[in-house]
């Protein structure tokens, strides 16, 4: 056990330091990223977008599109490969090893992991393995949501369990090559497993996951289980029980054992995870989904963590949804999308306790994730956010949309609508580029 410990301590720290060595020459890459992955240097040539089956279009089935977006290429702004899993699984979220040569896949219906081949040919990414029993590995998780890349493993939340389709879940941990380690199950009253509780929560939920290697931790945030998302979501609004089930809290681990160290309150649903980049900003951003607020956690001068609402999302009373959020690479800006109003957002955060709205723009009758290029001139918008959460008829629209950011405006390159090309709902982003294989 002192030897797998001191290993696992080892690789952190060495990919720790290489990542560091790559990030201040990164001018494409993907603000949201693990920093232990290998970064893009210049322009990214495509965005693999992970794309939910529609039953009567196309061939029906959950896929992993590519579209050029270097701009220099005949292609641009073009789909060029598409490449299909079988079936309807709510294809969900998708992060690469740490390598980059791997991307992987999850749905949270199906409890799939899809694996794809992005380093043969980065312009036609190739299904080559797929894990079928994560429920069974896992000892009952279910809802593989984030694939976080530590060094040489994939560290993956998920978002419910299989006795009672809750939201009480865990973290799985797998091996590069898909090989099942461990599970790390989220604290709760019950079973607090040493982890200081610092409010009146401990539900045990789970969602998104980010890691601060530097000060040895990583966060945890909560969102509702398989009950909930994959109910319509205007049967959901109406009853007073499901409600009630969305996660309340955020977990601080300690990122070199796995074990949970504080379990701080966030009530009304905290969902995506984003840390600062700056050496000695130790500090990450949350938005509560129910009650649009953006959380700061921040350490103390003590040395443990905290975590408070510091602004306001549009109008909170209209329930505008927050859903996905970006940082720019500089510390400065946070992009917040908000599902139901389809706007993106700009918060001024160069004072984390004082985040400013300083643009707001329209993206689409609806908008879920935003993918921020390093160099803060590029950000990629999807639309959907739950197959049965997605609004309807003509308020449906799917897209994969490329802005970009002068300073002041977001101005419109090129826009995808995925129903029009028989593709399905376009819902999350990775990029990829030649230049990280040489090619």
């Amino acid at each position: 056990m002192k030897t797998k410990l001191l290993r696992r301590c080892c690789q952190l720290m060495t990919l720790s330091m290489t990542a560091l060595l790559f990030q201040p020459v990164a001018s494409a890459d993907e603000t949201c990223m693990s920093p232990y992955m290998v970064k893009i240097v210049g322009q990214e040539d495509f965005v693999y977008i992970w794309t939910l089956g529609v039953e009567g279009l196309g061939d029906g089935q959950d896929k992993m599109v590519t579209v050029d977006v270097n701009p220099t290429s005949a292609n641009y702004g073009k789909v060029i490969n598409s490449e299909s899993v079988g079936g309807r699984n709510e294809a969900h979220h998708s992060g690469f090893t740490d390598d980059r040569k791997y991307l992987w896949a999850g749905g949270l219906d199906s409890n799939k992991i899809f694996i794809f081949d992005v380093h043969t040919n980065p312009a036609k990414p190739k299904l080559v393995k797929t894990i079928d029993d994560f429920v069974s590995k896992s000892g009952g998780v279910v809802g593989p949501h984030t694939t976080y890349a530590l060094p040489g493993r994939m560290l993956i939340t998920g978002l419910s369990n299989h006795k009672d389709h809750g939201g009480r879940t865990a973290l799985v941990e797998y091996t590069n090559q898909g090989e099942y380690i461990d599970t790390y199950w989220m604290p709760t009253d019950d079973n607090l497993q040493q982890a200081i509780k610092t409010g009146k929560y401990a539900d045990g939920y789970g969602y998104d996951i980010r890691a601060l290697p530097r000060r040895n931790v990583m966060f945890t945030s909560s969102f509702t289980g398989w009950s909930n998302y994959m109910k319509d979501f205007g049967e959901m609004l109406s009853d007073p029980q499901a409600m009630k089930r969305f996660g309340n809290t955020m977990v601080v681990w300690d990122l070199h054992t796995r074990k949970p160290k504080q379990i701080l309150d966030v009530p009304g649903a905290p969902l995506e995870i984003r840390c600062a980049w700056g050496a000695e900003h130790n500090y990450c951003f949350s938005t509560t989904a129910l009650t649009s607020q953006i959380v700061l956690i921040e350490e103390t001068p003590k040395g443990d963590w905290q975590a408070s609402n510091v602004a306001s999302i549009g109008n909170p009373a209209d329930i505008p949804l927050p859903v996905d959020i970006s940082i720019s690479s500089d510390d400065n800006l946070l992009w917040v999308n908000t599902f139901m109003d389809g706007k993106t957002r700009a918060f001024d955060i160069s004072d984390p306790h004082q985040p400013k709205q300083i643009y707001e723009k329209k993206i689409g009758s609806q908008v879920n994730m935003v993918s921020s290029s390093w160099d803060g001139k590029r950000l990629y918008y999807t639309s959907s956010l739950l197959a049965n959460w997605d609004k309807k008829a003509s308020d449906n629209d799917q897209y994969l949309k490329l802005y970009h950011w002068n300073g002041k405006a977001l101005i419109e390159q090129f826009n995808i609508d995925f129903y029009q090309q028989k593709l399905g709902r376009a819902h999350q982003m990775r990029f990829g580029a030649y230049s990280l294989y040489g090619k």
